[in-house]
């Protein structure tokens, strides 16, 4: 499951984009605005990925969802770990937002929820996984003023697009619709998830960096997408290894082409069909028990009349 990453630009038709800074007052050498632009041809690349066009497509296995979430979870575990430890430290103290923000709990519930109780003693940290990890703990202990590039990759895309593919995994997996699975996506602490956005810019412009720190915490973004895009292709790689899952009694998903209202296999899953649409009212009069119990005798009773005629 990726989480939506900072993008450099807004838009409705990209889900991995989010809105522009709507503050005017925003300076080309203003830490936002150096990686809005330095980070456009990675961001690009990270969205071609084949696992992130799938996913936005709705082509996900529950079982790869799992292992993204797994992956997230250790990258938010090791990412908060290091901002706690540099909670007081200037260069990235005004960016801690512990009960805004913080993630690994919300993904402790979403394991829970997939593996069970005893779900840590279930998942491990995969090789892609741990050099972002490993990452992450250098900058946090050695070049603390790095975080700030780590932090705003993932927390920003959370809560942009990642609301988009709340949706998407909810719908593609059936996941309930009290939201069990992706607390990741849910921020109960944040009311307005654009002014927040507004207001960590701005504390990031504000930061007291220099040149050169500021072209290297875009750098270190850069790395960032880097890392993400290693563990998308390590999921791909798995994904294509894992067997088709059913889809509701063998039915195909949307491909995500053309109007997905006018297919009626999608239409029956999200229950959006119209009354009056023949294969919706067919699918659903064939589920009915009494139906398939009176279509079973009538089809013993055809093959009875049929042995009987051929003898």
């Amino acid at each position: 499951m990726p989480s939506a990453l900072e993008s450099p630009e807004g838009g409705e038709k990209d889900i991995l984009h989010y809105e522009e800074i709507e503050d005017g007052a925003v300076s080309p050498m203003d830490l936002s605005e150096l990686l809005k632009e330095g980070t456009k041809e990675s961001h690009d690349r990270a969205e071609n990925t084949q696992f992130v066009k799938d996913f936005l497509k709705g082509r996900i296995k529950k079982e790869l969802f799992k292992l993204a979430t797994v992956a997230l979870y250790f990258t938010y575990s090791a990412l908060e770990e290091e901002m706690d430890r540099n909670k007081d430290n200037p260069v990235f103290a005004p960016l801690y937002f512990p009960v805004e923000l913080h993630r690994r709990k919300a993904l402790a519930k979403d394991l829970k929820y997939f593996y069970g109780e005893d779900w840590k003693e279930k998942i491990q940290c995969s090789e892609a996984t741990q050099q972002y990890v490993d990452r992450i703990h250098h900058v946090g202990q050695h070049e603390p003023e790095l975080l700030v590039a780590h932090a705003y990759t993932r927390y920003m895309g959370d809560l942009s697009g990642g609301q988009v593919l709340k949706k998407v995994a909810q719908r593609a997996l059936k996941l309930p619709s009290t939201e069990e699975g992706i607390q990741f996506y849910v921020f109960d602490n944040i009311s307005n998830a654009q002014q927040f956005k507004q207001l960590y810019r701005a504390r990031m412009n504000a930061l007291d960096l220099d040149k050169n720190t500021k072209e290297r915490i875009v750098e270190e973004a850069n790395k960032a997408f880097r890392f993400n895009m290693q563990v998308f292709d390590e999921l791909d790689k798995i994904g294509r290894s894992l067997a088709e899952e059913a889809q509701d009694g063998g039915f195909p998903v949307h491909d995500g082409k053309g109007d997905i209202r006018k297919c009626p296999y999608y239409a029956d899953k999200l229950g959006t069909a119209s009354p009056g649409c023949p294969f919706h009212a067919a699918v659903g009069l064939a589920r009915q028990p009494l139906v398939q119990l009176v279509l079973a005798a009538c089809m013993a009773v055809a093959a009875g009349a049929a042995a009987w005629y051929i003898l």
